[in-house]
């Protein structure tokens, strides 16, 4: 398994400065129980159009695919990272295998 957990250093985050989302509430990127279904999806929605016009999102998605398990991160729900995660361990084994 590929460790996931970037350099602690303030370079490799400097980029958080300048997301979209440092505008908006910290909730807006992170579920509560209190959203299913199709109440859900449009917060999940809501999260993502800031995503999708954010100057960062390359990296902020690099990242959350490193290390994020929680919340919106680059555009991509928990849910979302963890099956891309999942496609690239499936690559890299069958690479190795090869």
């Amino acid at each position: 398994m590929t460790a996931r957990l970037p350099q602690p250093l303030l370079d490799v985050y400097e980029w958080q400065g300048r997301g979209a989302c440092r505008q908006e509430a910290v909730g807006l990127f992170f579920d509560s129980d209190a959203h299913r279904g199709a109440s859900r999806a449009a917060h999940e929605n809501a999260a993502k159009d800031v995503c999708r016009r954010c100057p960062v999102l390359a990296q902020c998605r690099a990242h959350g695919l490193a290390c994020e398990d929680y919340g919106i991160w680059g555009g991509l729900t928990a849910k979302e990272r963890v099956a891309i995660r999942a496609q690239l361990d499936a690559g890299e084994t069958a690479a190795h295998a090869a």
